[in-house]
């Protein structure tokens, strides 16, 4: 959608029509604005540089900082100290 990834924009898109309906302002509909093209500047460059860059982001922080090395799949767990 306009070049963006379509979760992210309907995301921001969400957004901006809560912000534009809810608070019924000038200043929020000024504000909302900003927001819509902003975001949709911001988006289209990510997803320029890489198509899926959100759903990689998602899987990476699922990853642990630290993974302990096991003999077998009885062993006990390492003791790992983080300083």
């Amino acid at each position: 959608m306009l070049g963006c990834e379509r979760e992210l924009f309907l995301v921001t898109g969400l957004l901006t029509v809560i912000l534009l309906v809810v608070i019924m302002d000038l200043i929020a509909a000024v504000a909302g604005m900003f927001l819509w093209s902003g975001s949709l500047v911001g988006l289209r460059a990510m997803a320029k540089e890489d198509p899926v860059l959100s759903k990689v982001y998602v899987r990476h922080i699922k990853y642990r900082n630290f993974y302990p090395a096991h003999a077998t799949s009885f062993a006990p767990g390492a003791r790992h100290r983080r300083s």
